[in-house]
């Protein structure tokens, strides 16, 4: 039993589970399937349409051209508003969601206003995009149950709260822990799991709750007045000869996730029979600190400055995820570690220096 619930058995292929099994053949209900993926002009979404084409799927990407410079999408995450499986659209459009989601199989819900510091700043902003627009894609999927195989709804660790900052004292967060969030963000991504298995909680609905961790790596791009996503933040600033900012001396800790793993753990949560009607934390387990992940891009830019600054308002000391549950119910595990992970993006981005934005370069140049 998972959350209370006892999963319930649907009439799909048995397929043999284990942290070793070749996951592309776990993949076979995708191939010719459709999926709509919300967020699909975001880093997790275009990632997870990137590798529903590999797969042989149809995806559906919908989301919105606002979050990023025009040039982000096409040349650093790979979608245009162009390809013929990509929507410009608002998941707020309950006509189109109606519509997208009419035609699919199976729904990844990854839209979202996902930068705590702007829902801080502007909690309407949160709300519509959060709470109103999930509502839309919750309504959708339901009115379509009879044919819709799952829904994914990507959730947040920021649901647990702020954590204790001990990497050294097996610090970890369970699914079944008390949810105490921290943040206007973490809020409404709470919201979402509630709301979620309460739309879908019909006979003739499957739903799958995924929590992830710090998702970081390639094609990743920071953005303005934000503190999150640091392994781009510090490599960034490190490419351009600004200083690393350590607030709050960088003792606070993250569980990093690649974003390809992250690509991979939501599909098998799509597509795995035991994870319907569950929560699973999407982590690795392993609790890294800001100031390390400092210390790993100053091995590639030894002359990079690291300046102590006030730890922000609200930023969580952190812990790492449990990963029982998801090693067990996915039979899956993450593959990139961290040392390798901020490597391959240090070298990406030395590959790839459009994707260093151009108010970034203008505050390099302004302090030269």
């Amino acid at each position: 039993m998972l959350d209370g619930v006892t999963p319930r058995i649907r009439a799909v292929p048995s397929r043999r589970v284990g942290p070793h099994v070749n996951t592309r053949d776990r993949f076979a209900d995708l191939s010719g399937a459709t999926v709509t993926v919300t967020g699909g002009f975001g880093l997790v979404g275009s990632r997870i349409v990137h590798r529903l084409r590999t797969l042989g799927a149809k995806p559906l990407a919908v989301g919105r051209l606002d979050a990023y410079g025009s040039c982000v999408y096409s040349s650093v995450f790979g979608i245009s508003s162009g390809d013929v499986d990509v929507v410009a659209g608002d998941i707020t459009d309950a006509p189109l969601m109606n519509d997208l989601i009419s035609r699919s199989d199976y729904v990844i819900h990854a839209a979202a206003l996902a930068d705590v510091a702007e829902c801080t700043r502007n909690p309407a902003a949160a709300v519509e995009a959060n709470i109103r627009g999930t509502q839309t894609v919750l309504d959708a999927a339901g009115r379509h149950s009879g044919t819709l195989r799952r829904t994914v709804f990507v959730s947040s660790a920021s649901v647990y709260g702020v954590g204790d900052g001990s990497p050294d004292a097996g610090a970890r967060f369970i699914e079944d822990d008390v949810l105490t969030p921290g943040s206007i963000y973490a809020n409404t991504k709470l919201w979402g799991e509630h709301q979620t298995a309460l739309a879908l909680g019909g006979p003739d609905d499957s739903y799958a709750i995924v929590r992830y961790f710090s998702v970081y790596g390639q094609p990743q791009v920071v953005k303005e007045n934000s503190h999150s996503w640091v392994v781009s933040w510090f490599a960034m600033r490190a490419a351009l000869g600004l200083p690393l900012h350590l607030h709050g001396g960088g003792h606070q800790v993250r569980d990093f996730v690649h974003v390809d793993d992250i690509a991979e753990a939501t599909l098998l949560a799509a597509v795995t029979e035991r994870a319907d009607h569950t929560t699973l934390n999407v982590g690795t387990g392993r609790a890294t600190s800001i100031r390390q992940i400092a210390d790993l891009v100053r091995r590639r830019h030894p002359g990079a400055q690291i300046i102590e600054a006030p730890r922000p308002q609200g930023d969580p000391l952190g812990a790492c995820a449990d990963t029982t549950r998801m090693t067990k119910v996915l039979g899956w595990a993450p593959r990139v570690n961290i040392e390798d992970g901020v490597r391959h993006y240090l070298q990406w981005l030395e590959q790839t220096p459009e994707a260093i934005p151009a108010w970034l370069r203008s505050e390099a140049q302004a302090a030269s």
